[in-house]
């Protein structure tokens, strides 16, 4: 039903597509989202059974419209069932910081890169965060924005900050176009650009783009220490049967939860 990482201490977990009770065939069966074809009932139960699994109350969560942005919201008990029990009204965003205890940060993704931080002080757990990093939100270093929020809002230090990227679609299966390629040249730098994205050699004119590396050398460049930054390294185009991915079906698929909180 879940993976996990192996240096978060916080109970966290990164989502699979097994455990649910969605029946449509693009969806079986942990899909974690409206709007994919499940009845919205059918997508509440899933919530249920995976925070019963992962340990935490579903109307915890806080998980809203995610629109490929950098956009990161400080959020508090007041937030809870935002994105799921409470779906008027509310903020739309890719990333989550918050130092209460219970309130459970939810990004959800298909092939994206879901990344979850903790931050310490003086050896104690102080906040959690949580990001959706698609290839916008990359350009626009959501990963460095919310490490900084960390920093500045919670007193957070920054080379105890501890990150886990989880599974998403690796630079195997993500080709892209050369607009993309300078996309990352102009939004982070050339070289960048030429270290994470490889020439195609099937296609003229295309890249296969690291989005993980991408988003593990930013956050070195905002202070973590290498050993404080864990990638889970699976693929998510290549295991379809274990993760939904956006591109291996075309877009016809569920969708995966990943949270973070603080016990």
């Amino acid at each position: 039903m879940f993976v996990k990482s192996n240096i978060l201490r916080s109970p966290h977990a990164f989502a699979t597509r097994q455990g649910g009770i969605s029946e449509n065939e693009h969806t079986k069966s942990l899909n974690l989202a409206f709007g994919r074809g499940d009845e919205d009932e059918t997508v509440l139960k899933n919530l249920g059974i995976f925070a019963r699994e992962v340990g935490f109350e579903p109307e915890r969560i806080v998980s809203l419209p995610q629109i490929h942005s950098d956009r990161i919201f400080t959020v508090t008990s007041e937030n809870c069932g935002e994105g799921y029990y409470i779906r008027n009204g509310i903020e739309s965003g890719d990333g989550y910081v918050t130092s209460e205890r219970g309130v459970v940060l939810g990004i959800k993704t298909a092939d994206c890169t879901p990344i979850l931080f903790e931050a310490e002080k003086g050896g104690e757990i102080i906040a959690v965060g949580a990001v959706h990093a698609g290839w916008r939100g990359t350009v626009a270093d959501i990963v460095g924005k919310c490490i900084e929020r960390l920093v500045s809002e919670f007193g957070a230090e920054r080379q105890s900050i501890r990150a886990a990227i989880g599974p998403c679609i690796h630079k195997c299966c993500y080709e892209v176009s050369g607009d993309l390629y300078f996309e990352v040249a102009n939004g982070l730098s050339e070289e960048m650009a030429k270290r994470f994205g490889l020439p195609s050699e099937k296609a003229a004119g295309k890249y296969y783009c690291d989005l993980v590396g991408i988003n593990r050398e930013l956050m070195i460049s905002h202070g973590l220490c290498a050993e404080n930054i864990d990638v889970i390294d699976e693929c998510t185009c290549c295991n379809p049967n274990k993760y939904f991915s956006h591109r291996y079906s075309n877009g016809r698929r569920g969708t995966m939860l990943n949270v973070i909180f603080m016990g």
